[in-house]
């Protein structure tokens, strides 16, 4: 309804404006195209965060066959195209629109974060090094850090891990992806410590929970932590556990936990079942 009565809105003032000017019209023609401007930006913010991904990418493609060169547009479809999870597609939408003359600093990160998706570590950090050293924002160290942790650049990985954690009020995120490095590079205390520091951020992000368990899993360490966990959860955490032990080596205790992740789930467990009747199959 608001666009509708805008439409008629400025249908009359063009009406009046055709027979005489009086004096501060000119003033109200710039305010109606300032409302009917805070109207299409509001609208693409919509489309571009939480409308359906298939339907935003249609409509900014639809903007954009009128106005190829608005950068609002290009950066609203490049957007819903990350959304959608065609992540190809994006990269050249975010090339595209670093390629415009009104460019960001914050879209170059963007677009180094589509090409981390697709597997392009280093045009990513191309991206990244051409960036001003004072763009200073926790998703260009996330970033930076991914790309140091790729390279194996481990103090360089370390640095830019805690920068980021430090440039968020909601560190879990980047915290899990530091303990996750520190796991692959067999620092487990170092890991253990980071994935219960995420999980105090965040009690519900069960990746830095199931992550945990192989940190201490990996140390021969098979109690559950002491975390805020579900039934299912549960289940699920002893069922990584059993996995664990038994890659290690110690199947009996692994049999014993299958069996633990048996009882705790609340329906038919049907994974932890298969591997344990394997197990005993096998003797």
């Amino acid at each position: 309804m608001r666009h509708v009565f805008l439409v008629a809105f400025c249908a009359a003032g063009a009406l009046a404006l055709s027979g005489c000017q009086r004096p501060g019209e000119a003033d109200v023609d710039r305010a109606i195209q300032d409302v009917l401007s805070g109207d299409e930006s509001a609208m693409n913010d919509i489309m571009m965060n939480v409308a359906d991904p298939g339907e935003a990418v249609s409509y900014f493609r639809r903007g954009l066959e009128g106005q190829p060169e608005n950068i609002a547009l290009q950066r609203g479809l490049a957007q819903s195209l990350l959304r959608a999870g065609r992540n190809t597609e994006a990269v050249g939408a975010w090339a595209r629109v670093t390629n415009h003359p009104e460019a960001t600093a914050e879209d170059r990160v963007t677009h180094a974060d589509a090409l981390i998706r697709v597997g392009e570590w280093k045009k990513a950090e191309a991206v990244l090094h051409a960036i001003p050293p004072t763009h200073e924002t926790y998703r260009r160290y996330r970033l930076e850090a991914m790309v140091a942790d790729a390279n194996k650049q481990w103090a360089k990985a370390d640095s830019f891990y805690e920068t980021a954690a430090g440039l968020t009020t909601r560190p879990s995120g980047v915290l899990n992806n530091w303990g996750y490095s520190k796991l692959t590079r067999g620092d487990f205390k170092g890991a253990e410590r980071l994935f219960t520091e995420a999980i105090t951020y965040d009690p519900s992000l069960f990746t830095a929970k199931n992550n945990l368990v192989l940190a201490r899993g990996a140390q021969r360490n098979y109690d559950l932590p002491v975390v805020r966990m579900t039934p299912t959860e549960r289940a699920q955490l002893y069922h990584t556990l059993a996995l664990t032990a038994i890659k290690q080596g110690d199947v009996g205790i692994g049999k014993g936990l299958l069996q633990e992740a048996i009882d705790a789930h609340p329906q038919y467990f049907e994974p932890a079942v298969r591997a344990l009747e394997a197990l005993e199959a096998r003797g």
